[in-house]
């Protein structure tokens, strides 16, 4: 695994769906350019918006009540782009989650803000961890908003022509 450096400010207006794509090929590339020619790089990036805004990771324990408070009694998207290139292809495509948060008392949020946990994520919480407490409800990918969304990479893999299935071998 190695990690890409780009930058990750939004353009002026660039809608949620169009940022997280342009992330995860600039990241795709990036990682790309420094590796071998013939490399495959899988490259992703997840934001949690509402209401049009996007929630990166939060800034500290403060921006991670605010992003809480938004997100607390309403559903949310989880977006997240990938890109998957391999020489001079490249496939992407965008997977869109959506959560329901339970209300929250500002109690529940200090507390779950003082736990670090909300920290290094987007949208200041993870779903797989002390933040599943407070998931009322997904529709769609679940493996999105915990990670990476997995048939998706499968997708982008065979729409390079790489047939996954025979890398796992059968009993």
């Amino acid at each position: 695994m190695r990690a890409s450096e780009i930058d990750e400010t939004p353009h002026p207006g660039e809608p949620p769906a169009d940022y997280v794509l342009r992330l995860a090929r600039e990241k795709a590339a990036a990682v790309a350019a420094a590796g071998g020619a013939e490399e495959l790089v899988l490259a992703a990036d997840t934001t949690v918006v509402v209401d049009g805004e996007i929630l990166g990771k939060p800034l500290d324990e403060e921006d991670a009540r605010r992003m809480l408070r938004l997100l607390a009694g309403r559903e949310h998207e989880v977006l997240t782009g990938v890109a998957l290139r391999g020489g001079n292809r490249e496939a992407a495509l965008l997977e869109t989650t959506i959560v329901r948060m339970a209300p929250l008392t500002e109690d529940e949020i200090a507390w779950y803000a003082a736990t670090r946990e909300p920290h290094d994520k987007a949208g200041a919480y993870a779903a797989q961890g002390l933040g599943g407490l407070f998931i009322e409800g997904v529709r769609g990918n679940f493996s999105n908003v915990v990670g990476l969304p997995v048939p998706v990479v499968y997708k982008l893999f065979a729409a390079l022509g790489h047939d996954l299935k025979a890398l796992i071998p059968r009993d």
